[in-house]
Formats: structure tokens, C-alpha cells, sequence
């Protein structure tokens, strides 16, 4: 854990209401940053009414230094086929491509990536598999296609890049909290902590303990974050994972998620 100035005049403050805001560092193939994903979303269920939160993507430095591989790729006119392309940085490029179609398609894709990756072991650094991915989760591929071409897409993950490198960031998952009082330095913490050591960094930034505000309806949740474990369930509602069972399933009835039964865990997703 680390402290930091606050950094120059091109990052936003937070909004009004909530006096503090979170950097989150993440890399899609960072399996740490896959792990952490329902700390942060606890985080925001218990305690979100305190604070904003950016998401930076960003990758290791090797990655970006990594050379494309084109298998099968190239066409008979010399040009490649994008779709055949792969690269350990198309995942974060990506995941900025489907931001231009809104925040949560962009969560969506996100933690779609990861599953592909962590769960089904498939190959995510393929714009092919990015594409599928795409229309998985209901976005316009032609149009997330072309943005990740863009050149505005790349600017934007340029600016991400910029920012992990201003506030020194080198290590994934990484946080990064400010209050509202520019005085004041940031705290950074790098790397996956117990989700008590996150309450004690509000508690500090805020000067006063902060209060738990009640999880939302479980439907309101699903919109929110797509897809959830029993596990995560349970331990928003303070419940067991019996009785977060038995209340999935009625929206299961309902059809308004699914269920996927994947190696060592049971993953519920919105429909």
C-alpha cells in the first residue's frame, strides 16, 4: 500500500454526493483481476453511495511489446483479415471498442472476456473469438468492429495507458483511492486484498466509519453487474447459499437469467 498525489488536472473529480473516487487498475488476462471481481462488486453494493469508480485498462508492459500473430490471416491480395489476427493487448483494446456502445455493454464484454478466458479457456487474444464475444453479449459487431479500428479507440486506451503510468502503476489488479480534498494524497493498494482491508482504506479516506446501505432487489443487481455466482449472492444478502439458491430459481422460472453449471463454480447470468 502506497500513497500518491493527486493526479493532473485531465482526471475527473468525483461526483456530486459521493466524496471519494476509485481508480481500478485491471488487465483482462490477469487471472488476480478475474479473482478480485467480486470483492470490487461488494464493494459497491455495501458502499457505493461513498464513491465513483474508473475502470483503467491497461496490460504489462511486454504485452504491448509483443509481436501480432496472423495465422491464416493473409488474403490473396495481400491484405490481412483482422478477424484472424491475434495479440495479447486486443482484449483491453477491446473491451474500450464496446465502451463507445456504453458503459455497461462494456462491463458486459469485460467480464465475458474473462469467462471465455478463465472459465472456457478460450483463446481471447483472437479478434475472432473478440467478435463472437461481441455478439454474445448483444452488441452491433459491425460497429464494435470498426471502433476498434478507430483511431479514437485507441486514443482512448492510450489515455489509459497514460493514467497507469502517472500514478505508477505496475502491477494488476491495482486501486487507487482520492477523496474530495485535493490536499490530500491518494491511497494506492496493489494486488488482491481481503475485502476488509478495502472497508479500512473508505474508513480512512472518509475520517469517519462508513454505513452499509442495503442491497439492491436481486433483479436491479443482475442489471448491474450481468452475471453473479451463488457464492456472491449469498454474501450480498447475508443469506445462505441455499436460500440464494432457492431465489435465483424463481427468476430462472421466470426466465429472466440463466444458469451455467462451469468447472468449480455455478454462474448466473442475466438473460
Amino acid at each position: 500500500m502506497s500513497r500518491i498525489q493527486i493526479p493532473s488536472e485531465t482526471f475527473t473529480s468525483p461526483l456530486v454526493n459521493k466524496p471519494l473516487e476509485m481508480y481500478v487498475f485491471l488487465d483482462p488476462l490477469c487471472p488476480t483481476c478475474w479473482d478480485m471481481q467480486p470483492t470490487l462488486r461488494k464493494l459497491q453494493v455495501e458502499y457505493g453511495q461513498y464513491f465513483t469508480v474508473r475502470t483503467v485498462l491497461s496490460t504489462q508492459l511486454n504485452n504491448l511489446n509483443a509481436v501480432c500473430n496472423f495465422p491464416n490471416a493473409k488474403l490473396s491480395n495481400g491484405a490481412f483479415n483482422v478477424s484472424k489476427i491475434e495479440h495479447s493487448v486486443f482484449p483491453s483494446i477491446a473491451v474500450k471498442a464496446a465502451e463507445f456502445q456504453g458503459k455497461k455493454a462494456a462491463l458486459r464484454f469485460l467480464i465475458k472476456i474473462q469467462e471465455y478466458l478463465f472459465l472456457k479457456t478460450k483463446k481471447v487474444t483472437s479478434f475472432s473469438v473478440l467478435q463472437e464475444i461481441a455478439d454474445e453479449v448483444k452488441l452491433d459487431v459491425d460497429e464494435f468492429t470498426r471502433d476498434f479500428l478507430s483511431n479514437e479507440c485507441a486514443r482512448s486506451f492510450q489515455s489509459d495507458l497514460s493514467i497507469t503510468c502517472e500514478m505508477e502503476v505496475d502491477t494488476f489488479p491495482s486501486v487507487v483511492f482520492f477523496n474530495e480534498n485535493i490536499e490530500d494524497e491518494g491511497i494506492k493498494i496493489a494486488g488482491n486484498y481481503p475485502y476488509e482491508i478495502y472497508v479500512q482504506i473508505l474508513q480512512e479516506m472518509l475520517y469517519e466509519k462508513p454505513e452499509v446501505q442495503e442491497p439492491p432487489l436481486l433483479e436491479k443487481l443482475f442489471d448491474r453487474f450481468y452475471s453473479l455466482t451463488t457464492n456472491e449472492i449469498a454474501s450480498y444478502y447475508n443469506i445462505s447459499n441455499q436460500l440464494a439458491e432457492r431465489e435465483l430459481k424463481k427468476l430462472l422460472l421466470l426466465q429472466k437469467v440463466e444458469r451455467l453449471v462451469l468447472p468449480n463454480t455455478v454462474l448466473w447470468r442475466l438473460k
